[in-house]
């Protein structure tokens, strides 16, 4: 039996190294795709090798956009401060516009190239920022977008847009992700880290992930 071949997204953060973790452990052979876009935390491309390599690829490509040069968001303009008041309950500058519709864009052109029909991408509903492209309507829409827009999809071999963490809190992911071996220290989530990686403790997705961790009763790693 042929193993199918999956496309993940791996950031270097915790999510996407859960899902990669998960992807594996449903015996699928992995292609890792990470995104260097402009992000003022590029120490995040360090961890999602770490990641890879550990959790183990069969290939891991890194593409370079510059979504710096539309900017409107924290992540990819210095000139915007990173929100530091915890979290609220409008969409927060830390929105990349049209992020995850680039990202899975690139990477079903990929899947395309190697004939997977399998694409897993760690987004999640519950415990985020609020970030509409994480949201399952969205996930739907690519997804039918990924079969009328490929000749793979037009030829009958139809992809899906795999979200294994879409409906779990933090505490769930770590948990699950620590049950199939995830190392966490090698991941990074903060989104304004130091120039040696020290997360500030402080944006959202810190806070995101030290509540995550607190509620599994385990050291924040």
């Amino acid at each position: 039996m042929t193993t199918k071949r999956a496309i993940v997204l791996v950031s270097g953060g915790l999510d996407s190294a859960t899902t990669l973790a998960i992807a594996k452990s449903q015996g699928y052979a992995c292609y890792a795709l990470s995104f260097d876009y402009g992000q003022r935390h590029k120490i995040e491309l360090q961890a999602a090798q770490q990641v890879a390599e550990n959790i183990g690829v069969i290939e891991h490509k890194f593409i370079h956009l510059n979504l710096d040069s539309i900017g409107g968001s924290a992540l990819t303009d210095t000139n915007i401060e990173v929100p530091v008041n915890g979290l609220s309950q409008d969409i927060p500058i830390t929105y990349v516009p049209a992020r995850n519709t680039v990202f899975l864009s690139l990477a079903l052109g990929w899947a395309e190239v190697l004939s997977a029909y399998d694409l897993f991408i760690g987004v999640n509903a519950i415990d985020y920022s609020g970030y509409p492209d994480c949201r399952p309507e969205f996930i739907a829409a690519f997804e039918k977008l990924a079969n009328l827009a490929t000749k793979s999809g037009v030829e009958g071999h139809d992809f899906k847009i795999h979200t294994p963490l879409i409906n779990l809190s933090k505490a769930e992911i770590i948990q699950q992700g620590l049950s199939l071996g995830v190392d966490y220290s090698m991941t990074i989530s903060c989104y304004q880290p130091d120039a040696e990686g020290h997360a500030c403790g402080l944006c959202d997705a810190c806070r995101l992930r030290e509540d995550g961790f607190k509620a599994v009763n385990s050291p924040v790693l």
